[in-house]
This record gives structure tokens, sequence and C-alpha cells, in this order.
């Protein structure tokens, strides 16, 4: 299979800024020339993750998750290598090219989002006037440009409409089951999945069908919607309806509107609102979370107003909570009973739908209307210092900054104390705790030294001029030092996290990410003088290790008068270092 090239790898890793593709993501707190936050791949109380600006890569000291920025996008977005790739490149500007891309793509995957098309163009095809479905969307106020814009369609009745149209051998067959678009009963017959629904498909970031959602014609049919299960393709956490529609209609998003149904996204589009997104039959998660500030700085989150939907409403505030970086807002607003936001915009237009979330609580105000529930007095002592001990582990997940102090001043006006009770607790990155102190710090050896340097700054190989004395020397490590130095002397440009990514999957690349992720101390100008002289250390080591052997020989069986040339030479020279 055909693979991107060394040098465009190289040249959109020196364009990305895996600071900020990370930082957008997961919090990140600034530890001298590093960031440091807890690790978005394991639980931990403590920071042990850190992202590195100069090399351009992350490393956790907990659970050794590690790589670029092109494996954290693939990690923790969960996208394939080139979705990754594409994804960095749309960032820094660059094009990946045509024929490499194609070639790069999984066959298997391309097969299962074919079969998906497919499936999307015939529900379209399905959805004919004067037939059942055509007149429930009519009724509901979509037009046909709507319907073209979001895709929807019909699953016909029956058992097998779709199976019968895709599946023409066992293969196909397979693949829609893998996609979710079949069921199987307990005796082993498939049958189509979705069935007498008008058929919603849902897109991934890059405007390509990863599932569907189908809602039923009939008020007695259940479940109202139906939703394709868990795939390879769609992991319903990490997915928001309408998002592929919201960047395609606006050129900036200032803001997301997050409902609940597909009919509510669709219908706010209908009436000029653009901004609308639903999450897939599931709460509000980090996820969920991350991916909306990723897009726009104001989010707002409509719920109906029974304890339920305040319910909803908690917990997508908890996820919310960590990613309220300064410049971040978020809103709740609560609608009537029986009232959705599709029955509010075609009641009252948009401009009544807008009337509202003009109105919407914002997170700070509905934070403490939560907590103060239950019955909580803020009039006596006792409710003041229950409201504080609630808010402390709430209050601790806002990332520093303008927000989190005055959301502490906030609960000081309500409460009379801070939300701790302490100073507060100073973490300590992972990777300075694990330094030892400088007196005591365990003597590298001089190959190891090197490494370290070079994977520091891998440009100081480009300062060795061949051939390279070194390369004889019989120690551990030589053969390593080795390849990193044809590695660089092959890819001037080539950055830490492309080094590592070099190794991924060897013996080495555990002992090289630890390497890397050292903090040594001083600058680039001191790094190059102390690569330079272990180099030259281990060149003398080598030159010695020569004359060792030559004598060894004469020892042992006398030398002939090339022998004799070269120890002379090599004896000359060392006398020259000694005396240099």
């Amino acid at each position: 299979m055909a693979r991107l090239s060394d040098a465009f790898i190289d040249d959109l890793l020196a364009r990305t800024d895996i600071v900020e593709v990370i930082g957008a993501r997961v919090p990140l707190k600034r530890q001298g020339r590093e960031y440091s936050a807890r690790c978005p791949f394991h639980d931990e109380r403590s920071p042990s993750f850190t992202v590195s600006p100069t090399k351009q890569f992350y490393h956790c000291f907990g659970c050794g998750a590690h790589g670029t920025a092109i494996s954290f996008l693939m990690n923790f977005d969960r996208l394939e290598f080139l979705d990754a790739v594409d994804e960095l490149a749309r960032r820094a500007g660059i094009e990946v090219p045509r024929e490499t891309r194609q070639h790069n793509e999984n066959p298997d995957t391309r097969d299962m989002f074919g079969v998906l098309d497919e499936a999307a163009r015939f529900y379209r095809a399905a959805l004919v006037p004067g037939t059942e479905a055509d007149d429930y969307l009519s009724r509901r106020g979509l037009d046909g440009a709507i319907r073209e814009q979001f895709g929807i369609g019909y699953a016909p009745g029956g058992f097998s409409a779709l199976k019968d149209a895709l599946g023409s051998d066992p293969r196909r067959v397979s693949l829609l089951e893998r996609t979710g678009m079949l069921s199987k009963n307990d005796r082993g017959h498939v049958y189509d999945k979705f069935r007498d629904r008008v058929m919603f498909p849902i897109h991934d970031r890059r405007g390509r069908v990863i599932a569907f959602g189908g809602r039923v014609l009939k008020p007695e049919d259940s479940p109202k919607y139906l939703n394709s299960p868990e795939t390879p393709l769609f992991h319903k956490g990490r997915e928001l309806y309408g998002l592929w529609q919201v960047r395609q209609a606006n050129q900036k998003i200032a803001r997301l509107v997050v409902v609940e149904g597909y009919m509510d996204v669709v219908a706010l589009f209908q009436h000029g609102i653009s901004q609308a997104v639903a999450t897939l039959g599931t709460a509000t998660t980090p996820d969920h979370a991350e991916l909306l500030f990723r897009n726009a700085p104001d989010v707002y989150f409509c719920f109906d107003g029974d304890a339920a939907g305040r319910r909803a409403a908690a917990r997508a505030m908890e996820s919310v909570l960590p990613r309220m970086k300064d410049g971040r807002q978020a809103f709740f607003l609560f609608l009537p009973d029986g009232e959705d936001p599709d029955t509010i915009v075609r009641n009252e237009g948009a401009p009544g739908f807008e009337a509202r979330l003009a109105q919407a609580t914002p997170l700070s105000q509905f934070l403490f209307d939560h907590l103060a529930e239950d019955g909580i007095n803020l009039a006596t002592l006792d409710g003041k210092a229950r409201l504080a001990e609630r808010a402390k582990p709430m209050l601790a997940q806002l990332p520093d900054g303008a927000f989190a102090d005055l959301m502490q001043q906030r609960l000081t006006e309500l409460t009379g104390v801070g939300a701790r009770s302490a100073p507060p607790e100073v973490h300590v990155p992972a990777a300075r705790a694990r330094r030892a102190p400088a007196g005591n710090a365990p003597k590298r050896s001089l190959v190891r030294s090197a490494i370290t340097l070079l994977l520091q700054k891998p440009q100081l190989a480009l300062e060795l001029q061949p051939p390279y004395r070194f390369v004889a020397l019989r120690q551990p490590g030589i053969d390593l030092l080795t390849e990193l130095v044809a590695i660089v002397s092959a890819r001037p440009d080539i950055g830490t996290g492309a080094v590592l990514a070099h190794f991924e999957g060897r013996q080495e690349a555990d002992a090289l990410h630890k390497l890397a992720a050292i903090d040594l101390p001083g600058d680039e100008a001191g790094w190059a003088r102390e690569f330079s002289d272990a180099i030259a250390q281990l060149d003398r080591q080598t030159l010695q290790q020569r004359v060792d052997e030559l004598l060894a020989k004469q020892r042992e069986e006398g030398l002939d008068a090339t022998d004799k040339a070269e120890l002379r030479e090599l004896l000359q020279a060392r006398g020259a270092r000694a005396g240099g």
C-alpha cells in the first residue's frame, strides 16, 4: 500500500502546533517550557501528561501514552490515520496529494463508507411525493431544499427492502451488518434494521455518512427515534447530528445550539437558525463538550423544563466545566412543558426562539442554582457551609483563569467563605517530579547522553561531518545513535515527534519516549556543546578500541606493514587529541 512521504509528514508536523491541537481538547497548564494536564487516556488525580511545544510530542508518565499530533487525534478523536492527517493538513493550509490519499485509505473502511452512501441514496430515492412520509414532512413544514440539505429519506416498510437493493452478495450483506443497517434475530435471520421510518443520515466531519437516525410516522409505533448501533465508523458519544451542515452553512460559527432531536435541528435550520446540533440519543459527554467548544465559543443547551431535563442539564454542566477556558460561555435554556425547539420555532418563528435564547441561564448562575436545590437555606450558616462543600469539587474542575477566579468570588459572596478551606494544592508536573536533584543525578553514559540530546534537538546531528568514527564502537546504543544520525541527515527538517514516530512499534520506542520526555536544563547552544563533546569522547573511545585491537594482534601474531602504518597513525591521532 502506498504511503505518505516522510517529507510530507515532517512538513505537516513542523507546521502543526501540538499545544494548540491538544489544548483544544484537554485543559493544559504551562509548566516551564512544557505543558501538563491530567492524562486524557487514563484516570488520574494529578497531572502526569506532558506536551512539549519544542519537541512537538506528548508523553504520559502514568500510562505511557505518547506520540505526535497525528497519533493524538487518532487516539483521542478516534480518527483513522488519513483522517487525522487531513484534519491537521486543513489547519495548516496544505493539501494531501489526491493520489496519496486514495492509496492510503483502508479498503475495508472505504467499502463501509461506500455502502452507507448507497443506503442514503436508496432512502432519498424512496421519499417520493404523495407518500405518507412525504405528507408527514410537509405537515412539519420541511420544504424540498431543507430535505436535500440534510439528505432526509424514507426507509420502506417490510423486512428486506434495503437488503434486497444493496445486499447482492455475502460480502455486501456483511458490510450492511457491520455498518448497523441490518439486524439479526435469534434464529439467525437477517433483516432491515430501519423500516417505515423517516431517515436522517448522520455525517462525520468530512461530510461522509457514518450512521442513521429513523423517526416513526405513526404515534403508536415505538421507539419514536431509532439510531444506528455503535460501529467501527460511528461512536454516538463523539458525534453531533447537524454539525456538518452547520459548518457548511456558516463561514464563522459564533455559537452552537444543542437540542435533543433530529427534527429540532432541521426545523431550526428551516427557519434560519443554522447553528443547531443534537446529541444522538445520549447525554452530553465530555467528548461532545470538547467538540462543541472546538467549533464555537458560545454553547446553548436546550432542555425540557421538567425534572428529567434538569438532570440532563446537570450532566451537560459536568462535562462542560473542565473545558470552560476564558472566552468560552455556556448557557441553559429550559423550555415550557410540552414544547420543544421544533414547536416553538414553528409557532413563534426565529425571533421568538432567539428571544428565548437571549434569556437563557448562564452557566455561572445555573451551577449555583443547581447546587442550592434540595432545600439548602442560604440564610443559615449550615446552608452556606453545605453549598460551599458541594461547590468545592465542581469549581476545582475549572481551568485556571479569570472565569475560575470569578466563580470562586461568587461562591464567597453567597456563603462568606471561599470554595477551599486550605491553600490550593500545588501539583508538581510529573516530568519535574521524576527529575533527581542536580547534585544527585545519576551520570548518563555518553551514548545515552548523545541520544537524549538528539531527541531534544534532532538538528544537532547536522553539525557532524561524515565519516562518523563512533559507528565502529562496540557499546550498547551505538547502533541506535547511528540510526538517529542517519535519519536526521536524510530528513534535515525532522522534529522530535517525527523521529519518535519513525520508531513506533519497535522495542526501542518506549525508551526513546522516556528520554525525549526529559526536560534538560540549559539552552540549544549548551546542548550543542554537550553533544559535540559527547561525540568527540565517543570518537576517542573508538580510536582507543582500535589501538587495543592492534596491540593485542601484535602480541599474538604480529602486524603486517599495513597494520603497523595504521597503528602509527592512530597513536599519533590519539596524541594529537590528548594534546588538544
